[in-house]
């Protein structure tokens, strides 16, 4: 079925390209959202298949592809009111949807991939769609933003694919060439010290660029800023967790071998060093979208942190990153309307937002609630196991770091948001403000309904898949 899938979305993709009807084109976006969930709701009730040899419906690979599909809708329906609001011309449209369903669909074959050459075709697919997403103003921002992107996340592909190169060296000593991630478990233990080393450090670092870390985070920061809102929030949430995929999936290899304490040190070490830079940044950073851009660093380093102490950390590394898809999603969202309403980007410009649009303005409240993980937010849950995971593994100097770094992170986010909220702006000419309709702001507050139940009362078939994705690490 994946081949149907992959056939008929590249299909929509091509047509929406080609098409500069308005009717038509948002007819075959609501096709591909169809499609989108058929195919999600088909990997579900057939776990554990194989299908076109290269794709496995496996477990990490289906609740991400749930968490996607899910954020796929908004994302639509808020492309389409920007798009509207923005009076886009046919061609401009055209070009946006058709990139859309491409990086969608690129994101949750990447998910699926068993291979670890195939995950990386898909990856750097999601970079040449991201960057005509990023470029979709068409002007001199929006060149300098795509063009970084593209340049470091042509660094990051060609990092991976040396990676590859010497996995397969190391690979070779097993007596064995398939790069399949089941057969490279099953030769976890004979593959070649020295050149799993240098494979590990490669293809880590190589994605890191669409995860958001250390040292190659660059590559989102500018993208998140420069790109329409509703893409900023698929960069900001499904395609930082297919970064997540990539180094999951093969850090379960090098954990199986000799060289898992080795590897906690340097996931660690990234993570720790990615709190401190976001810590760094989000001190001065005063662009609203650049702001939410390094919490998302901050996150995925909390999630790397749970990765490198292992036991519950493996766990929470899972639930954090399909929690932050959600609660990061809703606040992105809710930017569009934020500068529709004060037409800048700058902290220093906005204010008082609770009374131009009470409805997005509690999106806001309880989007900072949520990523800043203050009871009831579902990140509170995650992030307590992360903790407790550091605790466990006796890493308490790592765990006091990060607990004061947090808590500077949160201190600043909290100012900004709250000036956004409640401090009227200077200068500001509220005669003719934007109406904001408070439908709008309806999916945002249902992502957030979700991150709050799959944290606190999360469903039995949730746990048991976040189970099944981890009980191939050593404990």
């Amino acid at each position: 079925m994946i081949g149907i899938y992959l056939l008929g979305a590249f299909s929509i993709a091509g047509c929406l390209f080609i098409i500069n009807n308005k009717q038509a084109v948002y007819s075959l976006l609501a096709v591909f959202l169809a499609l989108q969930s058929w195919f999600t709701i088909h990997a579900f009730y057939n776990a554990g298949n194989t299908e076109l040899a290269y794709f496995t419906y496996d477990s990490l690979g289906i609740i991400l592809l749930i968490t996607l599909s899910i954020i796929a809708i908004p994302a639509a329906i808020h492309s389409w009111i920007y798009i509207e609001n923005h009076k886009e011309n046919p061609r401009q449209r055209s070009i946006y949807l058709s990139a859309l369903v491409l990086l969608i669909t690129a994101i949750g074959a990447g998910y699926l991939s068993n291979h670890i050459a195939v995950i990386w075709i898909f990856t750097e697919l999601t970079t040449l769609s991201a960057a005509a997403l990023i470029y979709h103003h068409r002007n001199k921002l929006a060149l300098e933003g795509t063009w970084k992107y593209v340049f470091i996340c042509a660094i990051s592909i060609t990092f991976i694919f040396i990676g590859i190169l010497f996995l397969s060296i190391s690979l070779q000593h097993a007596g064995s060439t398939d790069l399949s991630y089941k057969n490279l478990y099953t030769n976890s233990e004979n593959l070649n010290p020295f050149w799993l080393r240098l494979a590990f450090l490669f293809i880590f670092t190589g994605f890191t660029a669409k995860l958001g870390l250390v040292p190659m985070f660059t590559a989102g920061i500018d993208a998140k800023d420069k790109a329409p809102a509703p893409v900023g929030a698929l960069l900001a949430s499904v395609l930082m967790n297919l970064g997540f995929v990539g180094i999951f999936r093969f850090y379960i290899v090098i954990a199986n071998s000799p060289l898992l304490d080795w590897a906690r040190l340097v996931v660690g070490s990234a993570a720790l060093l990615s709190l401190f830079v976001a810590t760094v940044y989000m001190l001065k950073v005063k662009n609203i979208k650049r702001m939410l851009a390094y919490s998302g660093i901050e996150h995925m380093g909390l999630v790397m942190l749970g990765l490198a102490a292992g036991g519950i950390g493996y766990y929470a590394a899972i639930l954090h990153v399909v929690l932050h898809a959600f609660v990061k999603s809703s606040m992105f969202f809710q930017y569009n309307q934020l500068y529709r309403v004060f037409q800048s980007k700058s902290i220093y410009h906005v204010g008082n937002y609770f009374k131009y649009n009470t409805t997005g303005a509690m999106v806001l409240l309880l989007g900072f609630i949520s990523a800043t993980a203050m009871p009831p937010s579902g990140l509170f849950v995650s992030e307590f196991l992360i903790f407790r995971s550091l605790f466990d593994a006796g890493q308490i100097f790592i765990l006091i770091l990060a607990l004061l770094l947090l808590s500077m992170i949160i201190w600043v986010f909290g100012k900004n948001i709250f000036k956004m909220l409640f401090i009227p702006p200077v200068g500001f000419d509220d005669s003719n403000v934007t109406k904001i309709s408070p439908w709008e702001s309806v999916t945002q507050f249902v992502l957030l309904a979700a991150a709050v139940y799959l944290g606190l009362n999360p469903p039995v078939a949730f746990v048991q898949l976040i189970q099944d994705s981890i009980n191939l690490l050593p404990l």
